[in-house]
């Protein structure tokens, strides 16, 4: 391609996007629904603390399964001055095996993130692995729903987890979904601090 190629080529998608962009003009809160099989979905969330955080934006982390689980954006976020946590105190369900348990501490979990989805200070609220509490049955679908629905105007979320129900993908504003295509716990590589931890 030669150098007068690729200036048409970008002035036609610099065109493109200008105009696409004058045409998003409504300001709202969004919903984020990050799920799929692969590594990243709540690093990408957190990545979006860190963006509301910059700007000085509140924000609530209601976090499901991993709870009792040593990480390094933990131990970052405890020391920031605008974050709300709460951890679902189970951990993994896979490690209590008692879905009795694991159902009443889902749903003191989802009562802390629900005072979040109501709270206009709020900001941003991340739903850390929610999908899991609706595939589960821990949490009734229709209730998260309501609670999304309801919550303040300007206030975003994000949700991550795995097989994201049909609700939750409909409610959303922006799905993506995570592919695995290779993962280091396959070859036996440990969780890692700084990368998984």
């Amino acid at each position: 391609m030669s150098d007068d190629q690729y200036k048409t080529r970008m002035q036609r998608k610099k065109t493109h996007i200008d105009s696409r962009i004058e045409q998003a003009n409504i300001d709202k809160g969004i919903i984020v629904l990050l799920t799929g099989n692969g590594k990243g979905k709540s690093s990408s969330a957190l990545g979006m603390i860190c963006r509301a955080l910059g700007y000085d934006m509140k924000v609530g982390v209601a976090k499901f399964l991993k709870g009792v689980q040593d990480t390094g954006e933990d131990a970052f976020l405890a020391q920031q001055p605008n974050i709300q946590t709460v951890f679902m105190k189970t951990g993994f369900t896979w490690d209590t095996q008692d879905k009795e348990y694991d159902t009443t501490m889902a749903l003191e979990t989802w009562q802390k993130a629900q005072s979040y989805l109501e709270d206009k200070s709020i900001d941003l609220v991340v739903l850390d692995e929610l999908t899991y509490m609706i595939s589960y049955k821990y949490l009734d679908e229709q209730m998260i729903l309501n609670a999304l629905n309801k919550r303040p105007k300007n206030q975003h979320v994000v949700i991550t987890g795995r097989a994201a129900s049909e609700g939750l993908i409909e409610i959303a504003d922006t799905v993506s979904e995570v592919k695995d295509i290779k993962h280091a716990f396959r070859a036996n590589i440990k969780a890692q601090k700084g990368v998984d931890l």
